[in-house]
């Protein structure tokens, strides 16, 4: 497992290293909860030059938080609806058996989530240990069916706000009603837990995402977040042109 560097620039810190294990293509995220300064971008993307990377793409960023991004040349890679569920008048816990997320179900759990998602968003184990590792206080519940590992969920809180980190049922199970009850375990928990909202984040064009989300209570927040990418190598030029 690839771990991610923390660059000290100043007073602002950023986060960087491969994309999901992909030595080409570099990730680059703040790690405070301030945007850093358009300085301390240009400078990870030097680095990042240095290292070796053919292209650079953020996490998931606020409108605040894109702003240096956009002024150190980065463009947009894809929108991101951001979601809020407010923790009162939560459904009924579904007649759903879930149970306990083990790190020994970690092969299952990352094969579920190849199913579920293109490649560019898919967890290798680094990713998976991250979401599990994001907040203080975390939960990880899977879904069985017929005896196979088919869903699971991470949830996490950090103080008053709870995440909805990660939701993934195989294309196999969907439609079968655990999606939703992953869903419901995550908010119930998380009000157990004294949260006060549950935040979540699903791609623009994941039209059954939203409508679960939004069917268990879930409202759109009126700015989504954006994952924006820089190519670090220069386009090649064509001989003889001026």
């Amino acid at each position: 497992m690839t771990k991610l560097d923390t660059v000290q620039l100043g007073a602002d810190r950023l986060r960087i290293g491969p994309w999901r294990g992909d030595p080409r293509v570099a990730y680059i995220a703040p790690a405070t909860g301030r945007p850093p300064s358009v300085d301390a971008v240009t400078e990870c993307v030097r680095l990042l030059r240095r290292q070796g990377y053919d292209r650079a793409l953020t996490s998931a960023l606020t409108r605040a938080e894109r702003t240096p991004f956009d002024e150190a040349g980065f463009g947009e890679h894809e929108r991101l609806h951001l979601l809020r569920h407010d923790l009162y008048g939560l459904p009924a816990r579904p007649p759903r058996r879930l149970r306990r997320g083990r790190w020994r179900d970690q092969p299952a759990v990352l094969a579920v989530d190849a199913a579920a998602f293109d490649p560019f968003w898919r967890f290798d184990a680094r990713g998976l240990g991250e979401a599990r590792t994001a907040t203080p206080v975390a939960r990880f519940r899977v879904a069985e069916l017929h005896r196979h590992l088919v869903g699971y969920a991470i949830s996490g809180r950090a103080g008053t706000i709870s995440y909805l980190q990660r939701l993934a049922v195989h294309p196999d199970a969907q439609g079968s009603g655990l999606g939703y009850a992953l869903v419901v375990d995550a908010l119930r928990w998380a009000h157990r837990r004294g949260a006060a909202s549950m935040l979540v984040n699903t791609q623009e064009r994941n039209g059954r995402a939203l409508d679960l989300y939004e069917r268990v209570g879930f409202r759109r927040e009126a700015n989504g977040l954006v994952v924006l990418a820089l190519d670090l190598v220069p386009a090649p030029t064509t001989p003889g042109a001026s």
